[in-house]
């Protein structure tokens, strides 16, 4: 992959949101120009506040800059398997911070949720292949496709480098086939979970991790700087796609970090 990944840093949260508003309504606006619906993956954690933060903004009233929801299928990076309603779901969260408040004039996204029948199965297996027939239904309805080719992809980064549900040192970090895999041992509670797999994750057209916090400096400095870094997932990603990809941070996040950032998109 050509290229290194973009390293944005930002004063205030209330800066980087307005930059990565201005990110994801052009990745929104170039899909919609491509195939008329715009198809992205997002994460847990503190992205979805980020995310409510950044496209609940008022426009500035061109049609450039307003969200069109009801052309987005929202599908989810990874997900626990618990049910919908739990306080460890992505999908909950996700409908608190962001869905539940987008203003009827700005129309309702498509969510792709897990298939809330199997969260108490033993083995997520059974969650990952209905999810992956999701996948297929939306991105392989008419032709067949080695890898579904989402618009974007947005991520965090935990303060291990783990991204999704893909942890470092983990057998899935080499999955190369599946499109969504299943874990029974999480490293971080709850234990089970779905993932996008890594060729997923790095085959996305446009790719953005938003990562905040003098706590995630260290990883930061590893991922970015640091030789015994490039193994973690986070920085895989980073190999993987390129300069697809683009980090949204704060000055405490990257303090200290040697590769090159800039201030404005």
């Amino acid at each position: 992959m050509a290229g290194h990944p973009n390293l944005f840093s930002f004063p205030t949260s209330d800066a980087l949101a307005a930059q990565l508003r201005g990110y994801v309504l052009r990745c929104q606006n170039s899909a919609l120009a491509r195939h008329g619906t715009f198809r992205l993956a997002v994460s847990g954690g503190s992205l979805p506040t980020v995310l409510a933060k950044a496209l609940l903004a008022p426009s500035n009233g061109s049609p450039e800059d307003t969200p069109q929801f009801s052309k987005w299928h929202i599908f989810f990076a990874d997900e626990r398997a618990v049910p919908l309603d739990h306080e460890d779901s992505n999908y909950r969260l996700l409908n608190d911070e962001l869905v539940n408040k987008i203003p009827a004039e700005l129309g309702a996204p498509i969510v792709h949720p897990i298939d809330e029948k199997h969260v108490d199965d033993d083995d997520p297996q059974e969650l990952a292949d209905l999810y992956r027939e999701d996948l297929m239904r939306e991105f392989a309805a008419k032709d067949s496709v080695k890898v579904p080719i989402f618009d974007l992809i947005l991520l965090g980064c935990g303060p291990d480098g783990h991204t999704c549900s893909l942890f470092p040192g983990h057998a899935l970090l080499r999955e190369k086939d599946a499109w969504v895999a299943a874990e029974t041992n999480s490293p971080k509670p709850p234990p089970k979970r779905i993932t996008l797999t890594l060729p997923v994750v790095t085959h996305a057209i446009s790719i953005a991790f938003v990562a905040t916090g003098a706590g995630k400096k260290d990883i930061l400095k590893q991922i970015f700087d640091q030789e015994e870094g490039a193994s973690l997932p986070s920085a895989l990603v980073n190999q993987g796609a390129g300069d697809k990809v683009t980090w949204f941070t704060d000055h405490p996040a990257v303090d200290g970090i040697a590769f090159p950032r800039r201030g404005s998109l």
